[in-house]
């Protein structure tokens, strides 16, 4: 409960938010350290062993992962199995409102990754449209006027935090499109990440929806800044959240009161969660880490429960250790008479049918594994929680 002083400051604050603060860490400073070191890894070589394959499927899980880290945040229950049930299945014969929740952000998330580059601006238009996907066909948790800013004045459950006058909603959101798209250099870039974060949610420009755009526009401003890339970089933003939701909302609402001092806790919150994140991400890029503290439990668990034949297993194995395979790398599998080959097409077919491996997209006769958009995914999700690689709670898995 924020003391006397501090509810004064605060409103002082907000009858002010014309003017977005800016914040210059002291050299010294816990910030600035973090800071410093999110510059050496935005700008560090990827590890070199992070096949095609692998990066792609980790991709997969990323968006999956993000979607329902987001979409816990605000309370959704859905645990990872569920939720891993529904991509394999692609959403079919579902309408499940807390599924249709993930869908949405899985669907921002691709949004944001064609539409945003490192010259792109994320401009009004691109937050309502982010607005408009993340609530879309929902009606429990949707917008009354998606991707419009609110024309009501609201209230915020469980928090002291007034948002400001509908009337004032369009020009602080301008404001704040400027403030995001301004060139203030990239040393600051994770700042303005942060102050931008919780701008948006103090301003709560529309009528419902507002963190898990919020979180979108993080995303985005994390593609655009190199932090997370189409080819080398992956990152789970929203798990720098739901590590632990109250302490998300706590830091939030300490941040309402502007001062510099809680502003730059606010942002080294952030700086802090994305290092965190960075981290247990770098493991999975390690094809050697992955393969045997993640992929290969997972294929023998799998055969062990009949989900895959030992045929399969084998296949799978192969698969992992050459990250491109075709028909003669696995024949041998199947004895030297004539039918072997027949066979070995007939099984690589099957395998492709149910997900467990795919076409490579140039070399159609060359096959890399699959595991996050088939059966398996369930399984790596729990190994990876395993591993402590999840942001997960146990009662999320």
């Amino acid at each position: 409960m924020l003391n006397v002083v501090d509810t004064y400051v605060k409103s002082i604050y907000y009858r002010s938010m014309d003017r977005i603060p800016h914040i210059n860490p002291t050299f010294d400073s816990k910030l600035a350290k973090a800071v410093f070191e999110l510059e050496k890894l935005r700008y560090s070589e990827v590890s070199g062993s992070t096949p095609p394959w692998l990066f792609f499927d980790l991709k997969e899980i990323m968006h999956f992962l993000e979607s329902i880290a987001s979409a816990r945040i605000e309370g959704n229950r859905t645990t990872l199995v569920s939720a891993a049930d529904d991509v394999v299945n692609s959403g079919n014969g579902s309408d499940d409102e807390s599924l249709l929740e993930l869908r949405n952000i899985r669907e921002g998330i691709d949004f944001i990754e064609k539409s945003v580059t490192a010259e792109a601006k994320i401009d009004l238009n691109m937050i309502r449209e982010l607005h408009k996907i993340t609530v879309q066909n929902l009606t429990e948790d949707g917008s009354k006027t998606p991707g419009k800013f609110r024309t009501e004045d609201v209230k915020i459950q469980k928090s002291t935090h007034k948002p400001p006058s509908h009337s004032v909603v369009k020009s602080l959101m301008s404001d704040l499109s400027d403030y995001i798209n301004d060139d203030l250099g990239n040393q600051y870039d994770i700042i303005k990440i942060a102050i931008a974060h919780h701008r948006f949610t103090a301003i709560h420009p529309f009528d419902n929806g507002n963190g898990r755009t919020a979180r979108l526009i993080t995303y985005a401003m994390l593609v655009r800044s190199g932090f997370i890339d189409n080819s080398i970089r992956l990152l789970n933003p929203s798990s720098i959240f739901c590590m632990d939701r109250n302490e998300y909302y706590k830091k939030l609402e300490k941040a309402d009161i502007g001062t510099k001092k809680e502003l730059e806790s606010w942002s080294l919150y952030v700086a802090d969660g994305i290092l965190d994140e960075v981290t247990r991400v770098s493991k999975l890029l390690n094809k050697k880490y992955t393969v045997e503290n993640i992929l290969l439990p997972v294929i023998k668990d799998a055969r062990n429960n009949k989900h895959i034949s030992d045929v399969e297993f084998e296949i799978l194995t192969i698969a992992m250790d050459k990250n491109l395979i075709q028909a003669a790398d696995v024949r041998h599998l199947f004895g030297t008479t004539a039918s072997a080959r027949v066979q070995t097409s007939r099984i690589l077919a099957t395998m492709k049918e149910k997900g467990l491996i795919m076409s490579h997209p140039k070399s159609p006769n060359k096959y890399v594994i699959r595991f996050a958009n088939n059966h398996l995914l369930g399984g790596v999700l729990k190994e990876m929680a395993a591993n402590g690689l999840l942001p997960a709670t146990p009662d999320a898995i």
